[in-house]
């Protein structure tokens, strides 16, 4: 039950952190430093740092370098990787592991060469899934807003083959919505070795026994630390204690 986590997932446009729904408009919800002082004192088990306008506008180091000396939680970073270079820097700088998304479908020599250089546990794949009109997964898109030709059980094994340290796995119709982690999620990768994270519609960290007990290692969530009450009140905040701590409460009141 360990390896059990939670994971706050910040998302970054022009250096200000923002949500958004369903991958749609941003709205902007204060600075990223002062939120990381925020779950710095939470007991978070884990960072998820996602730069939305990092492949348009390059990686903007200066800003990853203050939020990894701000932060004492373990960092994942996402957004504008292409080069092996650009790895070597993040992690030069602090974070712990780096993830692909749009590089893992469009670069599998990239991710190759990031596994043999800097080893599997260092190396994150993001998959953004969605429905088309016909109720098949398909890989989304998330830099032309659209659905892929390309399944979800293909691109799952053809990064599972490149042997990487773990695999996300986020439903963009759930995205923002609070409405809950969409398991079925977790059969498309039933048989894979590797840690898999949930995510897409959290609404609570308590939502980690049920992913757990379908073979999540983790489950990653933005907007239930974010928005609170009907009228999605913006209030960052991290209510919960992390996930080995929520494991071991749900065992202790059953």
């Amino acid at each position: 039950m360990i390896n059990n986590r939670v994971i706050v997932n910040l998302l970054i446009k022009n250096g200000k952190l923002v949500k958004t729904r369903r991958f749609g408009k941003s709205q902007y919800v204060g600075d990223p430093i002062n939120a990381i002082k925020i779950f710095n004192e939470k007991a978070v088990d884990e960072l998820v740092i996602t730069d939305m306008t990092a492949t348009e506008n390059g990686i903007d180091f200066d800003l990853v370098h203050k939020m990894a000396t701000e932060a004492f939680i373990p960092i994942c970073y996402s957004g504008g990787i292409k080069t092996e270079e650009d790895a070597h820097n993040l992690f030069k700088l602090g974070i712990e592991k780096v993830c692909l998304t749009s590089a893992a479908v469009s670069n599998k020599f990239l991710l190759k060469q990031l596994v043999e250089t800097y080893g599997s546990q260092s190396v994150v794949v993001n998959i953004n899934a969605k429905k088309n009109i016909f109720g098949k997964l398909k890989v989304f898109d998330a830099e032309r807003k659209k659905n892929t030709s390309l399944s979800l059980i293909e691109h799952v094994n053809s990064v599972v083959d490149i042997n990487i340290g773990e695999l996300i796995l986020t439903d963009v119709d759930r995205d923002g919505e609070l409405c809950g982690l969409n398991l079925e999620l977790l059969q498309y990768a039933k048989s894979v070795s590797m840690p898999v994270v949930i995510a897409g519609g959290m609404k609570s960290a308590h939502e980690l026994v049920d992913a757990s007990m379908h073979g999540a290692s983790a489950v990653m969530g933005g907007s239930c630390f974010v928005f609170h009450g009907p009228h999605r009140a913006v209030l960052i905040s991290y209510p919960f204690g992390g996930g080995y701590k929520i494991m071991k409460d749900v065992r202790k009141n059953d």
